[in-house]
């Protein structure tokens, strides 16, 4: 299991603030890397860039390829063909994907700045065994790790990843995010940390199989609360993950005043790596269990095995 922890853990405190006010304090625990990752979840040793692959700096070794070339103006790789595949490259700076299609795989993309990979309006793009992270984990966070910068991408798969040091690490509005290993976050003063973040909207979203583990005191590793879509937050699906940290691990969708519908949140594990409640107030908040078609069933803590009753 992930932590040495024992404390058991008692009802939850009551809801807190949705986000961390700006200058508001702010702990961090121990880096997930000095973890021992839960049997059967994702971890260093099974996401990103095998250690096998021999890479190819961008753009000192290559600089472009059929569909992607790298942009010295900007300092920047520029996806533009459909079908494109990205593999085998070690790439300091973003990665703007304009095109449908396209497959990055065994890329090793590091950055500070907004974004590390974009999607602009991509249909089937597929970003899976690759290593995207921020410099560090103060300044040099990065504020994406990979953003779907206008929430209207579709068939976007996020598998096998390894992402760190970010202030959010995969913000998308539908598609499936699977296997990953996303950990330890960059923290600058005023950010609102998430490991998954949804920004609402009705579209199909899956979130199945990761490892998330945020070690800030703030704000999840998994929010599907909508901050700039209007309307219900519905066809969620959050199945099989182990989660830990933040205010709370999952926001369930209902902050900002939106109703859901179709929340599906099952079989996952909660970490007391750095809370004892998993998160710094409980393991879940802004969840309806009442709503038409949202479950929660099967979630326990991961030093137990024990249930964690619906909110």
């Amino acid at each position: 299991m992930v932590t040495t922890t024992k404390s058991s853990t008692g009802a939850d405190a009551p809801q807190a603030t949705r986000r961390l006010a700006v200058g508001g304090s702010l702990t961090q625990a121990a880096s997930a890397s000095t973890l021992n990752i839960t049997a059967g979840f994702p971890s260093a040793a099974t996401t990103g860039v095998p250690a096998s692959v021999a890479l190819k700096t961008v753009p000192g070794q290559v600089s472009s390829g059929p569909g992607w070339a790298y942009n010295a103006a900007h300092k920047d790789v520029e996806v533009t063909g459909d079908g494109a595949v990205l593999a085998g490259l070690s790439i300091s700076g973003p990665v703007q994907v304009r095109a449908s299609h396209v497959t990055i795989n065994d890329v090793k993309v590091v950055t500070g700045g907004d974004t590390a990979i974009s999607l602009w309006s991509t249909a089937g793009v597929t970003i899976e065994n690759s290593t995207i992270s921020g410099l560090n984990t103060t300044a040099g966070r990065v504020g994406s790790a990979i953003d779907d910068r206008l929430g209207n991408s579709t068939g976007l798969v996020v598998k096998a990843d390894n992402i760190s040091f970010f202030k959010s690490a995969v913000q998308v509005a539908t598609g499936l995010v699977t296997g990953n290993y996303i950990h330890d976050p960059g923290y600058i003063t005023g950010d609102h940390t998430n490991g998954v973040i949804a920004d609402g909207g009705t579209g199909q979203l899956t979130i199945r199989g990761n490892t998330i583990l945020n070690n800030l005191s703030q704000t999840d590793a998994i929010t599907l609360d909508g901050m700039t879509v209007a309307g219900p937050v519905a066809n969620k699906t959050i199945t099989g993950n182990l989660l830990g940290g933040g205010d709370y691990p999952i926001y369930g969708g209902t902050a900002f005043g939106h109703t859901t519908n179709h929340i599906v949140i099952t079989n996952n594990r909660f970490s007391q790596a750095f809370y004892p409640k998993s998160g710094q107030f409980g393991a879940v908040a802004y969840f309806d269990p009442a709503a038409v078609g949202n479950v929660w069933t099967g979630n326990v803590w991961d030093t137990t095995g024990l249930v964690i009753p619906a909110p």
